[in-house]
């Protein structure tokens, strides 16, 4: 019974061993990849150093010619993991149930290829939502480092959740607190292409002696970089492993360069993962229905995701008053520090579909929700 037991215990060490192994070979970049400490400052204590270190980054070629689909692979169902980082926060966490909820009713219908769901909580501790929503707590970046900028701990929470958590499926769609799913969304990747959203904010052309620092000449042009940020993006997995630790790296360095700070501001960390796709050698394929942003855009139309980043201001006219607070309003600023009551107010008549649509859905998320608002 004893040499039973040795020999287990030697069996188990060694596969760990030879996992971590792995996990190292596999990920042999220059660019660090482990905990983002104050250590790995000075590989970006200068631009020329940190271009050094990304010319022995691995590659992953752009296909030349693309392999057309058979039948059979048409009706194979690619299975996608769908991912969302979060703070502990109040404000995260009503999104996130509002999210998840939509999540599993869309992953219900017929023909989804959705799979899985993790919430990524960069907080470093459990929180009381654990049962409710699938959770895999990540340490947050070291004190200071993000200078004030929270969302630099997303990279880093990918990357600890990609070494350590077991994914079955081969795709991701890393998605965002604030998107709520109005209907279920197949795999648009395809052919080793990530399928993305464009933002129009996002202009590697305009920003190309900027992004230069980070994306030098003898990658490519600066087209290669695709006008993107990291959600929403399908993904395949394995690509996802070798862009996480760049994105990470880029964004702490582009956060620690003033000029690249100054130009880049709240998006910074979209164009650092832009930057790390397209380093890859990983390109996008550009869904502009992949999602809606009211009031921007009026109709829900082909869209699959509602993106409620921007105040809604209507006067009770219907009419829309941004920049001004209206008369009727749905701002998910508000309740930054409290839970959205249950039953809104709908919007007057006149307001455009996109947002009659979004308070409905959250309304009925927060009607079925147990234990809303605690």
């Amino acid at each position: 019974m004893g040499c039973g037991k040795l020999f287990f215990t030697l069996v188990v060490a060694l596969s760990t061993a030879l996992i971590t192994y792995n996990i190292i070979i596999s990920a042999k970049a220059s660019l660090k990849q482990d905990f983002p400490g104050p250590s790995s400052s000075s590989s970006f204590s200068s631009s020329t150093n940190l271009h050094s270190s990304f010319y022995q980054d691995p590659i992953i070629k752009m296909p030349t010619d693309l392999p057309s689909s058979s039948s059979a692979a048409k009706k194979t169902k690619r299975l996608f993991h769908t991912a969302v980082t979060a703070s502990d926060s109040v404000y995260n966490t009503w999104q996130c149930r509002v999210m998840y909820y939509w999540f599993k009713k869309q992953k219900s219908m017929p023909n989804s290829e959705m799979g899985g769901f993790t919430r990524i909580l960069h907080s470093g501790k459990p929180d009381k939502f654990m049962d409710e929503i699938p959770t895999f707590v990540a340490q947050p970046l070291p004190s200071g480092m993000d200078q004030g900028y929270i969302v630099l701990n997303r990279p880093w929470a990918f990357v600890q959740w990609l070494r350590q958590a077991n994914i079955e499926e081969d795709y991701i769609l890393m998605s965002e607190p604030d998107h709520i799913l109005v209907k279920p969304i197949p795999n648009l990747s395809r052919d080793g292409l990530g399928a993305a959203f464009p933002f129009f904010y996002i202009e590697p052309k305009k920003y190309e002696a900027v992004l230069r620092k980070f994306f030098p000449k003898e990658k490519g042009p600066i087209t290669n970089i695709d006008p993107i940020g990291n959600s929403p993006v399908i993904v395949a997995k394995d690509s996802l492993k070798k862009i996480a630790p760049t994105w990470m790296n880029v964004s702490l360095a582009m956060k620690k360069d003033p000029e690249t700070d100054k130009a880049f501001g709240w998006v910074l960390e979209m164009y650092a993962y832009a930057v790390a796709s397209a380093f890859h050698g990983v390109g996008n394929i550009l869904y502009k229905e992949f999602m809606i942003q009211p009031p921007w855009d009026t109709e829900i139309g082909k869209a699959y995701i509602i993106h409620y980043t921007y105040g809604c201001d209507y006067d009770l006219q219907g009419r829309l008053t941004y920049g001004k607070i209206g008369e009727w309003r749905f701002d998910k600023r508000s309740y930054d520090n409290s839970w959205p009551p249950r039953n809104l107010s709908m919007p007057p008549p006149g307001v455009p579909e996109s947002v009659v649509t979004l308070v409905k859905m959250v309304n009925e998320a927060t009607a079925n929700i147990p234990n809303w608002g605690s």
